[in-house]
This record gives structure tokens, C-alpha cells and sequence, in this order.
């Protein structure tokens, strides 16, 4: 096991903007876990896991602690009948490979979250979600390895605090647990309706009526590449925003004053508000910051583009000026989605 020091944390988010860690360590073993967090504890280290940093902004003052880059991999199919399969995946896998081997063999349950970034470690952590599918839907269990006790535990998809873009690994229990593997259980059939709007269009305009997981994947390639950036060419982390959650009373006031305001139910009497939508009306799509050198891209706005910030301040000046214009003008607070850290 190679411990660095010293490292700069822009290799560690997608976004490139971050002081420096004083320890980085690559993890591919329960070994190397073990040896790892013994070193953190000898040397009284804070730890913080992270796997491509695509949903993560390191603050300016960095981290003087011990990163822990998850590499772990595995990929192993239980077939308990001809309909149900149990994936278990290593959490250093890359998402969207687990999506493409899964739906190459006909299994539906994760087709709409194809090219999401980052790894299969840090799905569950956002509870990843896209096209009306989310990760909680098929999630069975999550091994950890539990600083707090040592040992390596599964925890149940019922135990897991899921909810809109977040879980327990990103609120109570933050930075506790070790993300070792994931199971999923999916399906050998086709999806079926209803189709999230974007899908069903894309499909209409295709002439396309026989739907297959491996269809519904490349209709959400084909959306995602023309409407975002690729993070491996373009520094971004993805939406910075999530999409509002209001009740019926607040969305009956933002609608007498804007009618065209896009919205979809959310059960309990909630509604989920556009935040792309709100951060448009503002002038803010296809907008370059010439006093941060963050951008907004030109044809989805909720993703924030680094076009030559110097610091982690600059953007979170950016993301200020564009949730306080949002919350100026309808009254709707913003909540960021990539985590800021430490």
C-alpha cells in the first residue's frame, strides 16, 4: 500500500478545484482498507472516502486528513430464476459499466441511470437517480466496513435513510462507513410505461416501439450527450442544484404568478419544481462569469462549468449569485447536490 502526501485534491474532483490532502491512498482490497484506516488511527488522520470525485467540491483549505480513493472491484451475476438476477458489484467499478454489462444481458432496473458519472461505491451515497428510475428502487444491501466497530456489516436497502438525492452515508452517518460492494436485483424483461417525458419523445420521434433495456440505454445516451458535457473533457460535477420539493399550497402561489412553471408530482401532497427552468427565466443558460470564470452550460443550466476559476470560492460565489437571484425572484431556496468537503 502507497500512501501519498501532500496531494493536490483538483485530481480528486471533476470540477478541478481544491487545495491539497495530506495523505491520498488508493484502496483495491479489504487489506489495503485495513492497513489504511490503522495508519489513520495511529496517526489520529480523519478519513474521507471518494471514488472519481464527480459529485464532490473540495474546499480552498483542503484536507488535513487521509483520502481514501476507492479502486475495489468485483462483478458477480446470482441468477435465482429465469426473471430475477442479483448483481453484486464492487464499489470501485465504474457506474455506467455495470450499466452497460447489465443491459447487454437483458437485465432492466438501471438502463435510465446509464452515463452517470463516478462509481458504483458513490451511487448509493446520492442515491443516483435520472429518467425516473433511482438507485433505491433496485438496491438489495450494502457491504461497509464500520470504523466505528471495525468489521465489515451489511446494510439493507430499508436501512439505508434513502431519500431525493441523499441517504444516511451523506447525513447521519457521514464518513462512518467504507463502501466496499453494492447488490442489486433486476429483471430479465422490458421496461415498461410510463416513460419519462423526454424517453417517450425520444422514442416517437424515433419510431421506435420495441423497448428493450439496451433501447431505453442508448435513448438515454443520446439525450445526456446532446444536453451535458462530458466530464472527462469539461470541468463540471454534474447539476449543481437539485430540483425543488414543494407542497401544493407553495405551488399554487408560484403558479398564478408563473403558470409555465414545469412541476411533477411527488406524493404526500409535494410537488418537484424544475430548478433548469428556474435558473433560465434568470437569463443564467449559456452564461460566462467573467469575475469567477464559472459558466453555465449552453444547453442545460443546472450544470455549472469551470471555465477558469481559480478556487473553490469562486464558484461557490457563482452558485450565491444564481441561488439568490432564484430565491429573489420566486421565493425558492436552491439546495446544492455535489458535496462540498471536508
Amino acid at each position: 500500500m502507497n500512501i501519498s502526501k501532500n496531494v493536490s485534491l483538483k485530481n480528486y474532483s471533476t470540477m478541478k478545484l481544491g487545495g491539497n490532502a495530506s495523505y491520498v491512498v488508493e484502496i483495491e482490497n479489504k487489506d489495503d482498507l485495513v492497513q489504511a484506516f490503522d495508519f489513520a488511527k495511529t496517526n489520529n488522520l480523519k478519513t474521507i472516502a471518494v471514488g472519481t470525485g464527480s459529485n464532490l467540491v473540495w474546499r480552498d483549505e483542503g484536507f488535513d486528513g487521509l483520502i481514501l480513493v476507492c479502486k475495489t472491484k468485483r462483478y458477480d451475476v446470482f441468477r435465482e430464476d429465469d426473471t430475477n438476477f442479483y448483481i453484486t458489484v464492487g464499489s470501485g467499478e465504474i457506474w455506467d459499466d455495470i450499466v452497460a454489462r447489465t443491459t447487454s444481458i437483458n437485465l432492466s432496473g438501471i438502463e435510465q441511470l446509464s452515463l452517470i458519472p463516478g462509481t458504483a461505491g458513490a451511487a448509493p451515497v446520492q442515491n443516483v437517480g435520472a429518467y425516473g428510475q433511482e438507485l433505491s428502487n433496485v438496491l438489495v444491501s450494502v457491504e461497509v466496513f464500520d470504523q466505528k466497530i471495525g468489521e465489515l456489516v451489511n446494510i439493507r436497502s430499508s436501512e439505508c435513510g434513502f431519500g431525493y438525492r441523499t441517504s444516511r452515508f451523506k447525513t447521519t452517518d457521514k464518513g462512518r462507513f467504507f463502501i466496499t460492494n453494492i447488490v442489486l436485483h433486476l429483471n430479465k424483461s422490458n421496461p415498461q410505461p410510463p416513460y419519462y417525458s423526454a424517453l417517450k419523445q425520444y422514442f416517437e420521434e424515433h419510431k421506435i416501439s420495441d423497448i428493450t433495456p439496451t433501447v431505453v440505454r442508448d435513448a438515454v445516451i443520446s439525450i445526456r450527450k446532446s444536453k451535458l458535457p462530458d466530464v472527462s473533457k469539461v470541468a463540471n460535477c454534474g447539476s449543481f442544484f437539485t430540483n425543488p420539493i414543494i407542497d401544493g399550497s407553495k405551488l399554487e402561489i408560484l403558479r398564478s404568478s408563473f403558470p409555465a412553471v414545469p412541476y411533477w408530482e411527488n406524493g404526500d401532497n409535494k410537488y418537484k419544481i424544475s430548478a433548469a427552468w428556474l435558473i433560465e427565466q434568470l437569463n443564467f443558460k449559456d452564461y460566462h462569469d467573467k469575475e469567477t470564470g464559472m459558466a453555465t452550460w449552453p444547453t442545460q443550466p443546472l450544470v455549472f462549468v469551470n471555465e477558469h476559476a481559480q478556487s473553490t470560492s469562486d464558484l461557490l460565489k457563482f452558485a450565491q449569485k444564481v441561488s439568490g437571484a432564484v430565491a429573489a425572484r420566486f421565493d425558492i431556496q436552491l439546495a446544492q447536490e455535489p458535496e462540498l468537503l471536508p
